[in-house]
């Protein structure tokens, strides 16, 4: 039984990669050179996963080439790297005719279906020796046809019915490791690469949680996503969505090609075209190996980052496979041997809200258990209530889900023609189902929480984490794992317990001898004198940042004007909207917070009040807009820091340019919102500038 591990290892060498050009090279030369460059560089990021430069350094480069190519138009080429959007949405798709049709593959369920065809194969060959086969993981998405005329991409095509398709070309120009250009000079002169489009696991969750916070469709799963994304009138919008494409054969092909005598080889020298491969293809000899192989593979499908639903095995001689020929529309020299189901239907029983432990009620469906991918699934994630409706799922539906990876399960659709007369709505508890606090739902958002944060268990180590962190009540050598520790042993419940341990307490935990619980107590006793900013901070109520909080403080003074204030009075602080508001209002609102709050004064946190001693138009820049962008690196100011001081000389902080603001603070990379202030006359102000500005009216860094 022998592997062969190293047929993908070849790799062309990079060293060749231009790094200077001639000073008095003409335009269309350095266009050519520019491209070439870039095109490496791709190649290198893309294919071989080697990236060679900085992003920075990539990102200057193609601003040269655009640049230079918005100077002298004539120089546009369709295979320029910077020509990958910009057709104007279609109509409709064309159909295209393959040459050679896109065949479909034969399934084997199990290890006996896969047997069989092995025996097959030897049968028809007449031989008992071991046969090679090139394993490939079989992707879960989209069958794509890419053509190439002189290295130049010039068409692209879906697999539709094997023998007519859809011109996709505009959409998969925008698919950033296609190549528009084959790398190398050794290309046939015409030659057609097959791959399938995907959409990687990572981009497919990205995308379904931007849709979900603006109410746009979400996909069901990647293949979805990537089908979808392909089949867009406009190239804008594909050029969006986070795909990907991997080779996996050729079909029609110049007769100049020199091309290699197996599978393996072939795949070898599209990839030294500049076109993907999947980096787990192997080739293996005989039935056992091929069967060790699609069992490693099965194990570590869930930590890849991409959906694949089985292996695909061909016979990698290809005078073999001209041998076996094909049967119908499916090659004998070829088949997809899947993995279990990960999509199975079953009956909804009931709904379960689960508390996380930012507050977040998490609608989690109850399901008959049944069998996915190799595992009895008998929960699912239902996500929030906005995903119930766009399902429209009910309690009694009969529904699909699916399992991928490591995370939960999750409900995909309905099948709605069985639904029973009496299926039952799902709805939101009023109150916390771990300890009955209100349950708040802000207009426009997706997630509802539990507003008793001080005191709701499931909340209970991330309030305490956060109540001792540096910008709260800053309790040195407290840290997460000592948090961790005391609420695991039951020695606190909620954060007035911190000020209740005990010596003994302390040092009876594992690795804390009697000085370091020691120091823990007396860190303790000095957070008890405190700030009104700090204290409002540390409780950490949704959106309080440190700038909120530092403006809540000063704008009341006192701690009970603010448990008190209406949502009204609320918003008349700087930086408190009306979500804020309704945020901080329905915290004091909850009874549970107020008496850990009063137990926190009562074991001796206090803080100075007093009137507050200004008004917004008593401040010198009381007024003013800015905007702050960019790094500030020489005084390390955050840009929540920076913008607590500004808001102090009484200017706004706002988040856009407009012709209403007065200047822009502009650190290190800063971008399209200096451009834009640049374009409308806005002052710019460096970090110096800015700093300069703080010290004039007796602000710094340091406060």
């Amino acid at each position: 039984m022998t592997e062969q591990n190293d047929l993908f290892a070849e790799e062309p060498d990079g060293s060749s990669l231009p790094s200077g050009h001639a000073t008095d090279e003409t335009p269309a030369a350095q266009a050519e050179r520019l491209r070439n460059e870039i095109n490496q560089h791709n190649y290198r990021y893309y294919t071989l996963d080697e990236p060679s430069i900085p992003d920075a350094e990539y990102d200057r480069l193609m601003r040269t080439l655009q640049n230079l190519e918005q100077q002298h138009p004539e120089l546009i080429s369709a295979d320029s790297p910077t020509q990958r959007v910009g057709a104007q949405p279609l109509t409709e798709f064309e159909e295209v005719q393959h040459d050679i049709p896109m065949l479909s593959l034969d399934n084997a369920m199990n290890a006996d279906e896969f047997a069989a065809f092995y025996q097959r194969v030897q049968d028809r060959l007449k031989s008992h020796d071991d046969i090679a086969l090139a394993c490939e993981p079989k992707l879960d998405g989209l069958a794509v046809s890419l053509l190439y005329e002189e290295g130049a991409l010039v068409r692209a095509a879906t697999r539709g019915d094997g023998q007519t398709g859809e011109n996709i070309t505009q959409n998969v120009r925008t698919i950033k490791n296609v190549p528009l250009k084959l790398y190398g000079d050794n290309y046939p002169s015409r030659i057609e690469i097959r791959g399938e489009v995907y959409m990687p696991k990572a981009g497919f969750e990205a995308y379904n949680d931007k849709a979900r916070e603006n109410d746009e469709k979400v996909f069901a799963n990647p293949r979805n996503a990537a089908a979808g994304s392909l089949r867009q009138l406009d190239p804008k919008i594909t050029a969006r969505r986070p795909l990907e494409f991997c080779a996996y054969s050729i079909g029609v092909v110049s007769d100049d090609a020199q091309l290699a005598d197996t599978h393996s080889g072939i795949l070898q020298q599209v990839k030294n075209w500049g076109i993907k491969i999947n980096p787990e293809m192997r080739v293996v000899q005989g039935l056992e190996a091929a069967q060790t192989f699609f069992e490693t593979l099965g194990e570590k499908r869930h930590s890849l980052d991409y959906e694949i639903d089985g292996t695909v095995f061909k016979v990698d001689d290809l005078g073999l496979q001209q041998t076996l020929g094909f049967v119908a529309r499916a090659p004998r020299w070829a088949i997809a041997y899947k993995f279990p189901a990960v999509e199975e239907m079953t009956l909804l029983q009931g709904v379960d809200f689960q508390v996380g432990r930012t507050g977040a009620l998490t609608p989690v469906a109850r399901l008959n258990p049944v069998h996915v991918a190799g595992v009895t699934v008998s929960n699912a994630t239902l996500h929030n209530m906005d995903e119930i409706a766009r399902l429209d799922v009910k309690v009694g539906d009969t529904v699909i889900i699916r399992r991928a990876g490591d995370v939960i399960p999750q409900v995909v659709s309905v099948v709605t023609e069985k639904r029973p007369a009496d299926a039952q709505d799902i709805r939101m508890p009023s109150h916390c189902p771990v300890c009955d606090s209100l349950v708040e739902k802000v207009e426009g958002e997706a997630v509802a929480r539990c507003t008793g944060g001080l005191v709701c268990s499931a909340q209970r180590k991330e309030a305490i984490k956060h109540f001792a962190s540096r910008k709260a009540l800053d309790i040195e050598g407290l840290g997460d794992k000592l948090i961790d520790q005391l609420v695991d042993a039951g020695l606190i419940d909620s954060v007035d317990d911190l000020f209740h341990l005990t010596l003994e307490q302390l040092s009876g935990l594992e690795r804390m001898a009697e000085k370091s619980a020691q120091n823990i107590l007396d860190a303790l006793n000095k957070a008890k004198n405190t700030t009104l900013a700090r204290f409002l901070y540390a409780l950490g109520i949704r959106e309080v940042g440190v700038v909120t909080a530092n403006n809540l403080a000063t704008h009341f003074g006192f701690l009970q004007r603010i448990m008190d204030a209406s949502e009204e009075a609320l918003i008349e602080v700087p930086d408190v909207g009306a979500i804020v508001a309704a945020h901080i209002h329905n915290f004091f609102a909850e009874q549970h917070n107020r008496v850990v709050i009063a137990q926190l004064q009562k074991a001796g946190i206090n803080w100075a009040e007093s009137e507050p001693q200004t008004t917004a138009q008593d401040l010198p820049l009381s007024g003013q807009t800015a905007v702050i962008t960019g790094t500030l690196t020489s005084s390390n100011l955050s840009r929540d820091e920076a913008k607590a001081l500004l808001q102090q000389l009484g200017v706004k902080v706002t988040g856009s340019v407009s012709a209403k603001t007065d200047f822009l603070v502009a650190g290190e990379k800063a971008g399209s919102k200096l451009t834009k202030a640049q374009s409308l006359d806005v002052d710019v102000l460096d970090e110096q500038a800015f700093l300069a500005l703080l010290a004039e009216h007796g602000l710094s860094p340091q406060g």
